[in-house]
């Protein structure tokens, strides 16, 4: 039986917040809008988000057209920034990844532009964990059509969902698999599920699921 393991990005396997505000304030500043600088907050309360909702709050006064153009040149100023700088990894990500590798399929599934997963898979060489990775920015599809269409193509006969917000365990029900809820992130969760206070914790909680 191919039992997969399919991680959200942001609040679940790291927080890049702090350097994604600053890759966009530097950007906005690049291209001459007179704007105030985009803050750390402003990010995390847009976390999870796909990216024409983000682009409809941080540049809610902009024209639609000019609010995605935006959106296209900062997430790929931002990819770049990630590529170079990371961000933040929950303790122990690492270590933890190569135990479950022992035992699971690894994926990603994100909300995120295209190239974010990639920027983050290649700062770190995280690759040798994952066996592929989806997300909005390369087919527009809801996040809970992607994780349904990642299961599929890997042939997953079983699989988990492991997110941080309430959105993520509605798309992970939408798509027919189990949901972890990684609390230590984002969010919180309505509904009564498995709870996984930090990172390295994964191994032992899936034994009794």
């Amino acid at each position: 039986m191919k039992t997969g393991l399919i991680f959200d990005m942001d609040g679940t396997l790291w927080d890049s917040s702090k350097n994604v505000a600053a890759s966009w304030t530097e950007k906005v500043r690049q291209l001459g809008y007179d704007r105030p600088p985009i803050t750390q907050e402003d990010i995390m309360k847009v976390m999870g988000l796909t990216m024409d909702r983000l682009a409809d709050i941080i540049f809610s006064d902009l024209p639609k057209d000019e609010r995605m153009k935006l959106l296209e040149l900062c997430g790929e100023y931002e990819n770049d920034f990630l590529r170079q700088y990371g961000g933040v990894l929950y303790p122990e990500l690492e270590e933890t990844l190569a135990r479950l590798r022992e035992s699971y399929s690894l994926y990603i599934v994100s909300n995120c532009q295209k190239g974010y997963i990639e920027a983050f898979l290649e700062h770190y060489g995280f690759w040798k964990y994952f066996d592929d990775i989806e997300c909005y920015g390369n087919n527009l599809l809801e996040k809970s059509d992607n994780i349904a269409l990642l299961a599929q193509r890997n042939h997953l006969d079983r699989a988990f969902y492991i997110g941080d917000i309430q959105g993520d365990y509605d798309a992970t029900t939408k798509a027919g698999l189990p949901f972890i809820h990684a609390a230590y992130g984002f969010g919180t969760i309505q509904q009564e599920v498995p709870e996984l206070q930090a990172f390295r914790d994964l191994p032992e909680l899936l034994k009794n699921l």
